[in-house]
């Protein structure tokens, strides 16, 4: 099980240092950024890398030809190759050139078209895309040598892997399926509570009150809204047992009563996160992430709950920005208890935003001209579902 990737890297590339007006500072590279590492051959491929992979911020990761069912998941550790360690744990190799359908319950190893000659100043970080979390589809990154998921180290040189794993619903997918999607990363650009304070009086970065400690404080809405007829609308959802097949690249092809079941508001404003079941919800607050910053949402903090509120945790430059909506956007939130049964109330805190500068303002932000699927959102589902 020798890697696939080897034989893509020169020898220089990883010698060829960003741009230096970047590299002098922390922060987030922007899609103009990622077009130069496209270019200084940081970022590489069999396959031309397709335009529309590069965001605002990050970079959209595409499947290979080939998963393996493995038995369970892991790391590498500092010694190990993924492909090498993988050996006895396979089950079965799985060619996704025509399709292939991923189970519910199973664990997954895909190598991925892209790999990565990063500088030693540029460390990558990686989340599942905004679709994927919505379908409950746990995804993580990983690279040789790693012993961390979802974190590339800076000068990495190598080939990058996916794990995956369906959770409520399988999936079909395909070599060139975008499931995950990766952020470039120099220095440290997180912002201080003070720094985020100073931006929230500048930017409003939610309505109303800002709870900004570690973070900006996000709430869950259990109580919603009617629409023009005073008809109440959903809450949220909970996703189905035993539903249907989902195919990842087939956009609003889906009824979302076949997969969904509708949440209403609580008479008492409580709901129950049940272990065994995934919901999806919506924050208390619109958010806002300026024009110079990118977020992340932190998925599990034991302070507020035995839950985890997030799997695609990045909310790109410009997203429910004043330029796009002026009024913000509702972060969904996929949600799922870990041990036990917990009860949340109306307006409880469930999760916090991480902003971080970056290095440049993107030339094309998030609703702009992107085709962006939930930009100005409330409580939406993924896009392989019909819209009501």
């Amino acid at each position: 099980m020798a890697s696939p990737m080897h034989n893509l890297f020169p020898d220089e590339a990883a010698q060829t240092p960003v741009k230096a007006r970047r590299q002098a500072r922390s922060g987030i590279l922007p899609a103009q950024g990622i077009k130069d590492m496209l270019r200084d051959k940081q970022i590489l491929s069999h396959e031309p890398i397709d335009p529309t992979q590069v965001q605002p911020a990050s970079l959209d990761l595409r499947l290979g030809a080939t998963a393996y069912r493995i038995r369970a998941s892991f790391l590498p550790s500092k010694t190990d190759e993924v492909m090498d360690k993988a050996k006895s744990l396979t089950y079965q190799e799985i060619d996704l050139r025509a399709g292939a359908v991923l189970e519910t319950g199973c664990v997954y190893l895909v190598v991925l078209m892209e790999a990565l000659s990063l500088p030693k100043g540029v460390a990558g970080f990686a989340n599942p895309k905004s679709s994927t979390g919505r379908i409950d589809v746990f995804t993580r990154l990983i690279s040789d040598f790693g012993t961390a998921f979802d974190s590339v180290a800076a000068g990495y040189k190598g080939p990058l892997y996916l794990e995956v794993s369906p959770r409520t619903f399988p999936i079909l997918v395909r070599t060139g399926s975008r499931l995950s999607q990766i952020r470039f990363r120099c220095g440290k650009p997180s912002h201080s509570d003070s720094q985020l304070k100073d931006l929230h009086k500048e930017i409003k970065l939610v309505n109303g009150e800002a709870d900004i400690d570690n973070g900006l404080a996000l709430s869950v809405d259990l109580r919603g809204s009617g629409d023009a007829n005073n008809n109440q609308r959903p809450i949220g959802y909970r996703g189905k047992h035993h539903a249907g097949l989902i195919d990842v690249d087939a956009l609003g092809a889906l009824n979302i009563a076949d997969y969904w079941e509708p949440l209403y508001r609580p008479a008492d404003q409580r709901l129950i996160f049940d272990p065994d079941e995934f919901y999806i919800l919506a924050s208390r607050e619109a958010v806002t992430v300026p024009p110079t910053h990118a977020a992340e949402m932190v998925p599990f903090n034991p302070l507020v709950g035995e839950f985890r509120v997030h799997y695609a945790g990045f909310f790109d430059p410009g997203f429910g920005a004043a330029e796009a909506s002026g009024k913000g956007a509702r972060a969904v939130l996929e949600v799922r208890s870990r041990e036990v049964p917990f009860i949340v109330e109306h307006g409880q805190i469930v999760g916090r935003l991480i902003y971080e500068r970056l290095t440049d303002t993107p030339q094309t932000l998030y609703g702009q001209e992107l085709n962006s699927n939930y930009q100005a959102q409330g409580l939406k589902l993924s896009k392989h579902f019909k819209q009501a």
